[in-house]
């Protein structure tokens, strides 16, 4: 099994953007479970809901930083570059999430489905940010 997650997350060409494609869809789930795991740790010390899925929104940006900027994509720019361009495109993402739900929410969506819609629309738009201007 170790093999096959080493294969997984071994570099390869920046051209072969399918293969990153899917390793940016496989460890966004990763950074998910991080942010659902520590804000559920969190929630279990009795803090503040909000409080708690910011600290796991934290640990689970982290979490694709460092897939995205170690496995994923072969970053021309060092890490103290990169990093304030990621942290620029998380607040882009959020507020286009936002945007996004607001609109699907305004033609009567509901919550759910609004929600799934703008996070597979953003995941695009993400990988995009990440491969051609983040880790550019």
């Amino acid at each position: 099994m170790n093999g096959v997650l080493i294969r997984f997350f071994k570099r390869r060409s920046a051209n072969d953007w399918k293969v990153q494609f899917f390793q940016h869809l496989v460890t966004g789930a990763v950074a998910t479970a991080a942010h659902y795991i520590v804000m559920w740790l969190a929630l279990s010390f009795q803090l503040f809901p909000v409080f708690a899925t910011s600290i796991g929104f934290l640990a689970g940006a982290s979490t694709r930083f460092l897939f995205s900027y170690f496995h994923i994509f072969e970053p021309e720019r060092d890490v103290i570059k990169a990093l304030p361009l990621f942290i620029l495109a998380l607040g882009l993402q959020m507020a286009a999430n936002a945007g996004l739900l607001t609109l699907l929410l305004s033609v009567n969506l509901s919550v759910w489905p609004s929600q799934v819609l703008a996070t597979g629309m953003l995941t695009v738009f993400n990988f995009l940010a990440y491969k051609y201007w983040v880790f550019k």
